[in-house]
């Protein structure tokens, strides 16, 4: 477990594990790396080498409060992939990571990426608008912001319920996934978080996604409370030239926790293909 400073002496922690080939790890808002623990494990197990960064602001790195925006994102972990010499990387994020993954392999990549997975993601764009009449209405991100400027401690608590579909009939609900959510976005700076909510709703990911050619994988809850997958995942896979779309019945925005199994199954035999 290291840091990097960046050039503008930001403090990114990250974690370098494993040997073998390279996947690289992008986490949601607010969280940090530790969200890919089931992840991280499985691919671990299975001879992979795994890199998980703590997004600026975030976690474990430097609360700075310059940055918070998805190009800068991106730039930065094109900083961490250089430092640490990364070829032929599988990049996957979820939700914001997903965001940040389409934009560094289009802009930032320089080669260096073999495949991409983006997984309960918020690309094309959330925010709802003329050109976006499906989206989310902007009311929802303002309360959002208010939420996470007001009440982010109880906020963070009440967010996991639609988060892992908890509020769903026969959900088995675990208050250990809970508060590590909870612990996971204390963590991190709130004027990263405040500033973040911009960043992972209006951002207009449409040029990206048709920009890129590499394989991507996109994977969606179709239950999914936080990011509507027929908003997000569908169409992003349109937009793809070399995009392959999996939908699941049921499952929740916080799957990768929740259906850890279905989810790393899915995404490995993407990699081997």
């Amino acid at each position: 477990m290291s840091t990097l400073k960046l050039k503008d002496r930001t403090e990114i922690f990250y974690k370098d594990q494993g040997k073998g080939p390279t996947l690289m790890f992008h986490h949601g808002w607010p969280l940090s790396s530790d969200d890919w623990d089931a992840q991280v494990i499985f691919f671990l197990q299975r001879g992979f080498r795994v890199i998980t960064h703590d997004r600026r602001g975030h976690g474990r790195s430097s609360q700075d409060i310059y940055g918070h925006d998805i190009e800068t994102y991106a730039a930065d972990a094109a900083e961490l992939v250089d430092f640490l010499d990364l070829q032929d990387v599988v990049h996957i994020g979820h939700s914001t990571g997903g965001g940040e993954v389409i934009r560094y392999v289009n802009k930032y990549a320089n080669g260096r990426a073999k495949k991409a997975v983006l997984i309960s993601a918020v690309p094309p764009i959330m925010v709802q608008s003329d050109s976006n009449p499906d989206g989310v209405p902007m009311s929802v991100f303002d309360d959002i912001r208010d939420q996470t400027l007001n009440n982010r401690q109880q906020f963070y608590i009440d967010l996991t319920i639609p988060f892992y579909g908890y509020n769903r009939e026969g959900a088995v609900v675990k208050e250990g996934v809970q508060r590590n959510w909870w612990r996971q976005g204390m963590m991190g700076g709130i004027v990263a978080h405040y500033e973040g909510i911009k960043a992972f709703s209006e951002t207009d990911f449409r040029e990206d996604l048709k920009a890129v050619d590499i394989p991507v994988l996109v994977l969606h809850g179709e239950d999914d409370q936080i990011v509507p997958y027929q908003n997000a995942g569908v169409k992003s896979a349109k937009l793809l030239k070399n995009g392959k779309l999996i939908t699941y019945p049921g499952f929740p925005h916080g799957m990768p926790t929740t259906e850890a199994a279905t989810i790393n199954k899915d995404i490995l035999e993407f990699i081997q293909s």
